[in-house]
């Protein structure tokens, strides 16, 4: 793997008796659009809390472009772009106006925030939008919005916590293209945390299915579909894919068991 930009080691977080997230090992590298995928309470944002510097670990190590989130947060929050489900805007505020003013906070120029705000609303598909108040903007849009604000500040990673909630499948389809572009031309690493086994499937290079706290397995998924299913049923032609791999561990009755398969 080229230079792993996400590294965590044994990472555990405990609430009292309850492990939200259990020994995590994993390896990210960059320019990588790897997804987590596991259903709601799986212990997804609380891993994704844990590489922000928002929550401390229990146990286990992690690091993040080579920092450690505990002892250097403001650090990492530097190179790290943060989208979560529902993001925040002044409503009031146009789009263009919302992004001026984050880019602005963040030490530019009132000449430069304008330039930058107007490239990336371009770079985003919102050229057309700018004009617009925030409050008016759809769902898709606002998660657009959230996107070029996040790219701001040229982040090293960016980490979606489930973005396509509440956007219709072509403005889903839209915005998980525009992810892949991103990370394709400007080599940004990309943590997808979602339950939509589909979009994972969609856009990321490799697959980690979460499950009560364990990282059950990671690999592409071709190489997960062969460590799972027999080569007998391989061999008959059938192309297994990622709705397989979720329904032998969500539906399986495997959730309890340790697995091992990695790539």
């Amino acid at each position: 793997m080229e230079r792993a930009t996400i590294v965590t080691s044994n990472l555990t977080k405990r609430y009292g008796d309850f492990a939200a997230v259990d020994d995590l090992t994993l390896e990210i590298g960059r320019g990588e659009v790897f997804g987590l995928l596991g259903p709601n309470g799986a212990g997804k944002s609380t891993t994704i809390l844990m590489l922000m510097g928002m929550t401390e670990p229990s146990g286990g190590s992690v690091r993040v472009c080579g920092l450690d989130p505990v002892r250097q947060p403001i650090e990492v929050k530097r190179h790290v772009g943060y989208l979560p489900e529902d993001v925040g805007f002044y409503d009031d505020l146009s789009g263009l106006d919302n992004l001026i003013y984050t880019a602005r906070l963040n030490g530019l120029t009132e000449r430069e925030a304008r330039s930058r705000a107007l490239q990336l609303m371009e770079r985003v598909g919102l050229a057309e939008e700018t004009a617009k108040k925030a409050g008016k903007y759809s769902r898709g849009m606002r998660q657009r919005l959230g996107l070029a604000d996040v790219l701001l500040r040229n982040p090293e990673v960016i980490i979606l916590d489930e973005p396509t909630l509440g956007i219709d499948p072509s403005g889903i389809r839209d915005f998980l293209s525009l992810i892949v572009t991103l990370s394709r031309e400007e080599g940004i690493t990309v943590l997808f945390s979602s339950h939509h086994l589909h979009q994972v499937q969609q856009v990321c290079d490799r697959v980690g299915i979460f499950v009560k706290g364990h990282l059950l397995a990671q690999g592409d998924i071709a190489s997960l579909a062969r460590q799972l299913f027999p080569d007998s049923a391989l061999e008959e032609g059938r192309e297994y894919g990622l709705e397989d791999i979720y329904h032998h561990y969500f539906e399986g009755g495997t959730g309890n068991e340790d697995h091992t398969a990695t790539q």
